[in-house]
């Protein structure tokens, strides 16, 4: 009898480009792919939109900062909102 457990540094099931455009919403394709390639979890991303919209302060104040993987999403998805400085 084969049985399939889970350790705890097993990640769970990656998710598809449809699963982050309806997550997401409108991200253009070369940020999708750089974040496929970072082979995220359903709950990486949904932490990453979460904190990408400026939610994620109230996660961080109920005790869940934000690392890993969504913190490398969350870049990706921000780059270009760091690039545009204030006019002057």
């Amino acid at each position: 009898m084969t049985s399939e457990h889970q350790t705890s540094g097993e990640r769970s099931a990656t998710i598809s480009r449809d699963d982050l455009r309806r997550i997401l919403g409108d991200v253009d394709d070369a940020k999708i792919i750089e974040i496929l390639d970072l082979k995220p979890t359903l709950p990486e991303v949904e932490q990453a939109a979460i904190w990408a919209t400026g939610d994620g302060d109230v996660l961080a104040k109920s005790g869940h900062p934000l690392a890993g993987v969504a913190s490398d999403i969350v870049d990706i998805l921000t780059v270009d909102e760091e690039d545009e400085a204030p006019p002057r």
